[in-house]
């Protein structure tokens, strides 16, 4: 088991970070150990990943990204949750499928995926892995995950640096997150169905649309049209709020409009692109999930 890291480079900060077991001193603060904030079945994913029984969702705390509008903000940024062993990360794995869920499902794992494959070693679920991240990926990481993970879910938030970097602290977010979706897609080909209509493997790229950002939405479409086409899946997410810090920049401090919506989605509607567009009424604070740490 490894529960110290002399210099991480996991992520594309690259910052070289002392990480101990519990702690760590890098971008995301984080230590080895699996730290999460929820372990439970989640209702509200794509349909063909939450299904009827849900996706069996685990939260991790901790995130390589800062975007000021994060709606898990309490975990991603102020590192809320448990710090558990992976015996203990493996024990959920298996909990959530004697559950019935669909799938496992990883919400920003990057930090801690040495612990991860550590727990698979140890329990292997019958159902797909999903590796459900901001897109802020480095290839060469994911490269460690073949094999283990069956479904990526990955947002590609950006295309302009400026706006990456004022959001979400990362100028070189789409060279990685680019070069990272590539990656995936090379590793589970194009999207695969059961009779149900689960998916069993493949690529969803999610991207939220921010308010006065329609031009970069219509950026990132164009971008997946031309480079993946039918080899991945796109959701296109209406559910944006001004929650974190997003009360500090006036022009994303609102939900978007229908215009805005619209817009965008005429666009990806012109494309060859499949996929998902979550209606505008997926607005609201009450999605948020419930992060309660006490039932861990």
């Amino acid at each position: 088991m490894h529960d110290f890291i002399e210099k991480c480079t996991l992520c594309p900060r690259s910052c070289g970070a002392k990480r101990f077991a519990e702690y760590g001193t890098g971008y995301c603060k984080m230590g080895v150990l699996p730290k999460i904030s929820r372990a439970a079945p989640h209702m509200w994913e794509e349909p063909c990943i939450s299904g009827k029984n849900g996706s069996g969702t685990i939260f991790f705390a901790g995130c390589v990204l800062s975007c000021v509008f994060c709606q898990n903000y309490r975990i991603s940024a102020q590192g809320s949750g448990k710090t558990i062993t992976v015996g203990e990360l493996a024990d959920h794995f298996r909990r959530l499928e004697d559950m019935g869920v669909h799938n496992i499902n990883l919400v920003s794992p990057t930090p801690y995926i040495d612990s991860i494959i550590e727990a698979f070693e140890l329990y292997r679920p019958s159902i797909p892995v999903v590796y459900n991240t901001g897109g802020y990926e480095k290839a060469e990481t994911l490269r460690r995950l073949e094999g283990i993970v069956d479904i990526y879910l990955p947002d590609l938030k950006y295309v302009s640096p400026e706006r990456s970097g004022k959001y979400s602290g990362a100028a070189d977010y789409f060279e990685y997150a680019s070069a990272a979706i590539e990656e995936m897609v090379r590793q589970t080909g194009r999207p695969v169905f059961d009779d149900d209509g689960m998916m069993k493997r493949g690529t969803i790229v999610r991207h939220l649309i921010l308010p006065s950002n329609t031009k970069n939405s219509i950026e990132v479409i164009k971008y997946l049209d031309r480079s993946f086409g039918d080899s991945i899946l796109v959701s296109l997410m209406g559910q944006y709020v001004p929650v974190g810090r997003a009360g500090e920049f006036p022009e994303i401090n609102r939900t978007i409009t229908a215009r805005e919506y619209n817009k965008v989605l005429e666009v990806l509607e012109e494309t060859s692109l499949d996929g998902f567009a979550q209606e505008l009424d997926a607005a609201r604070k009450s999605y948020i999930p419930d992060f309660d740490i006490s039932s861990l």
